[in-house]
């Protein structure tokens, strides 16, 4: 696996985390227990932070990164991804904030500033525009995203399932 030192700053993984040998993360990434980071995926926290929680999986080739403070971004954007989230083939996050059980759909794209709540289900594809707060409960589609629906009960169920089936996986990964 590919982590790197940026700066001082070497990112943080517990002993239960899974980063696949193809993956890359460097700076200041923190790591989740059971999280998992799978192949061709890059966290790069090399101008701010990025956070992924516990169980939370961030699959094939998808990019997370930040945005600096600077004069234009005071205080810039981090990248906080909450407990149980699963982030679909293709993703890209940038400086925005995803709560606890969500799933972000394949090829999805979410600008800085964006809020994705807990208990979203983005459509594959999607675009969040920057600042966009995604409320909780509901599918979110298109580009740029529009609230589509409610949630069913299956589909709430799912984000659990999600989670505990990424860590089923990982730890079938990790057996040597």
């Amino acid at each position: 696996m590919a982590i790197r030192t940026y700066q001082g700053i070497t990112p943080t993984v517990p002993d239960s985390a899974f980063v696949d040998e193809m993956a890359l993360i460097a700076g200041d990434v923190a790591l989740g227990d059971d999280a998992s980071i799978w192949p061709m995926s890059v966290a790069r926290g090399d101008v701010h932070r990025i956070v992924i929680g516990a169980r939370t999986n961030i699959q094939d080739g998808s990019v997370l990164h930040v945005t600096q403070s600077n004069r234009f971004t005071p205080g810039g954007y981090p990248l906080l991804i909450g407990n149980d989230v699963t982030v679909g083939h293709r993703v890209i996050l940038h400086g925005c904030m995803v709560e606890d059980y969500a799933l972000i759909g394949m090829g999805s794209t979410v600008l800085d500033g964006a809020i994705i709540r807990s208990q979203v289900l983005l459509g594959a594809g999607s675009l969040v525009p920057p600042g966009k707060d995604l409320e909780s409960g509901y599918l979110w589609l298109g580009s740029p995203v529009k609230k589509i629906r409610p949630l069913t009960e299956n589909e709430l169920a799912y984000f659990a399932y999600s989670a505990a089936h990424y860590v089923a996986l990982k730890n079938r990964h990790m057996e040597k």
